[in-house]
């Protein structure tokens, strides 16, 4: 089983900074706004040696009858029962509240090693305030300051007591595992997507738009089918983003989708694919990510035998000219073809990182040329010689010819028509490239 270490406590301690400082990157979203980290987040962290998870957590309140903090609690107690160890978190500049008084009741009744990190001890004078945190029944306190590192280390040797000394394994080569990035507006079901195909409450739920806000890496290894899901907070206009936070969490959307090989779009099904639909899509083609888009929700859209055929039509013609993408109709809710969804998206995978021999590539585009040669521009004719496949992350082919500046846009998509048509790269960005041979 994978070493855990889970990160709890109440709201606004500094969970998410200390998260950052163990991991060693700005993962978790962090802001003095109570209830900033709604869902775990889970990445790696390494000490003398030894590697271990560490799961952040939203802050744990007692009793509340907010919707989002009920939900934290849930999943708060999720990441206690997975964990091999606890880090309770506290802050020194205010001592202990009722909040952690209450928390520290739910703790006891966990037969796990717990470490009360007092926090904010941002230097000698203040060690003396975290002798206070003893009074919660806890055998180790270590003071620490999570935003400029203090005590880390001494927290960190702290830890490795209580992991095995010979962990099982982890496989934490992931370059070969696709990166599927699930994205879209807010509240389409990207976190009810996750939920369903992981078979377990990973991400909060919830009707009300802009519940994720950290992108979040979950490992699906089901059925033969082995990938990582990045579940992306919702991607909003710019004139809709007021909160810092907000902010953040579209800037990690953004960075989640350049870190995926394949996104899949989720669009209501009920509702006329929008402008900010296509900026999504816009930008999946950019950063040359394989895309299948997904028309969830399809479990309210009235039963008439051509709707689907109908919408698909009028997407393709929206999406124009990167029309040659897979588009399902789903629904999350139901479990409606998110099999399907999967296997489309794993497909897409295969033809982005498909090569072409050099020379099939010839034989095939050469007699497309021949059939229509390049228009003649201001009296000179282009004259294409040869072709290849440049060595990408994504399709990309350099065309070798005389004329390179004289290739028309309209040419140009003749010619990515006729490689999509004798080679599957279904759901995937294309480039080409014209030199002078």
């Amino acid at each position: 089983m994978s070493n855990i270490v889970a990160i709890v406590g109440r709201p606004n301690v500094g969970k998410s900074t200390l998260f950052n400082r163990l991991i060693g990157s700005r993962k978790a979203i962090v802001d003095d706004t109570s209830g900033v980290t709604r869902d775990r987040q889970y990445n790696f962290a390494e000490w003398s040696g030894k590697e271990f998870i560490v799961v952040d957590t939203g802050g744990y309140v007692e009793n509340s009858r907010d919707i989002f903090e009920k939900e934290i609690k849930k999943q708060v107690e999720i990441a206690i029962n997975e964990a091999q160890v606890i880090l309770f978190m506290v802050d020194v500049s205010i001592g202990i509240t009722d909040l952690d008084e209450t928390f520290v009741r739910y703790l006891r009744k966990v037969k796990k090693p717990i470490i009360v990190v007092a926090n904010k001890t941002d230097n000698f004078n203040k060690i003396p305030d975290t002798y206070e945190f003893y009074k919660l029944g806890f055998e180790h306190v270590i003071p620490v300051s999570a935003i400029n590192g203090t005590g880390s280390g001494e927290l960190l040797d702290k830890i490795l007591e209580f992991l095995p000394d010979n962990p099982e394994p982890q496989n934490t080569d992931q370059t070969e595992i696709p990166k599927f990035a699930i994205i879209g507006k807010p509240n389409v079901g990207k976190s009810t997507l996750i939920n369903m195909l992981l078979g377990e409450e990973r991400n909060i739920v919830s009707d009300i738009p802009g519940t994720t806000r950290d992108a979040i890496h979950s490992v699906y290894n089901k059925f033969g089918k082995n990938f990582i899901i990045i579940d992306t907070a919702g991607l909003r206009k710019k004139t809709n983003v007021h909160e810092d936070i907000e902010f953040y969490s579209v800037i990690r959307a953004i960075k989640s989708i350049e870190e995926s090989d394949v996104c899949l779009l989720l669009l209501d099904a009920s509702e006329n694919i929008s402008s900010q639909d296509l900026s999504i899509i816009s930008l999946v083609e950019r950063r040359k990510k394989g895309l299948v888009i997904l028309l969830n929700k399809w479990d309210i859209i009235e039963k008439d035998p051509k709707a689907a055929e109908s919408m698909i039509a009028e997407i393709k013609q929206k999406i124009s000219p990167f029309e040659d993408v897979p588009i399902i109709t789903t629904s999350a809710k139901n479990k409606v073809r998110l099999m399907k969804a999967i296997e489309e998206a794993l497909k897409v995978y295969e033809n982005k990182t498909r090569k072409i021999t050099t020379s099939e590539l010839n034989r095939v585009m050469q007699e497309a040329i021949n059939t229509y040669h390049p228009p003649s521009v201001k009296g000179k004719f282009v004259n294409i010689k040869y072709v290849t496949q440049v060595s990408n992350t994504s399709p990309a082919f350099s065309f070798f010819c005389n004329h390179p500046k004289y290739i028309k846009d309209s040419y140009k998509r003749y010619l990515e028509n006729k490689l999509r048509e004798n080679f599957d790269f279904k759901g995937v960005p294309m480039t080409l490239l014209f030199k002078k041979k």
